[in-house]
């Protein structure tokens, strides 16, 4: 396979990296701090801080779209709207990228915030309770079930990813007392 040089990146990963040079064909690779590959942003701190605000931003145009086309704003319609335009954006490949910081949890939450703020009736009503009449989780804990629902594919070999792979067991025996 020839590789197209131009395409061709490098990203250092951590702080004791010693910043090599590389080179192909004898010309230097790119230097970057971040980079998007099939729809994740990474970069150099791997943390998930650009992704999460380009997932909202893309969440949040959409929503504002659905809020100044929609006429009729029934719960079913918008409920409707939301789960297949609006939420998989800021779910999609979520067990790759799933924040840590709570500023970046909260920052994820707020599209759900707003869009349950444009229910008619329901601005005024507490967040958990605009969830549980619409028959929602929050985002994190839908999160937190991807992750449970993936960690269960590993363990029973439907996924692609193997568990001796990811936690080596050391074959020991065990000491019993007499």
């Amino acid at each position: 396979m020839e590789f197209n040089v131009e395409k061709c990146k490098v990203m250092h990963i951590g702080g004791t990296n010693r910043n090599f040079r590389y080179f192909m064909d004898q010309k230097q690779l790119e230097v970057v701090e971040e980079e998007k590959d099939l729809g994740v942003v990474f970069t150099n701190d791997l943390k998930a801080l650009h992704q999460c605000t380009a997932a909202c931003n893309k969440a949040n145009r959409i929503l504002g779209i659905i809020n100044r086309t929609i006429v009729y704003k029934s719960n079913e319609v918008l409920l409707t709207l939301y789960k297949s335009l609006v939420r998989p954006h800021v779910e999609y490949c979520t067990p790759v990228w799933s924040p840590y910081y709570q500023k970046d949890k909260l920052l994820i939450e707020k599209v759900q915030h707003r869009f349950t703020r444009m229910i008619p009736g329901f601005s005024k009503l507490p967040y958990s309770e605009r969830l549980k009449r619409l028959g929602l989780w929050s985002l994190e804990e839908r999160r937190n079930r991807a992750d449970l629902i993936e960690v269960f594919k590993i363990v029973k070999g439907l996924s692609g990813v193997s568990l001796k792979s990811m936690a080596p067991f050391v074959n020991q025996q065990a000491t019993q007392r007499p």
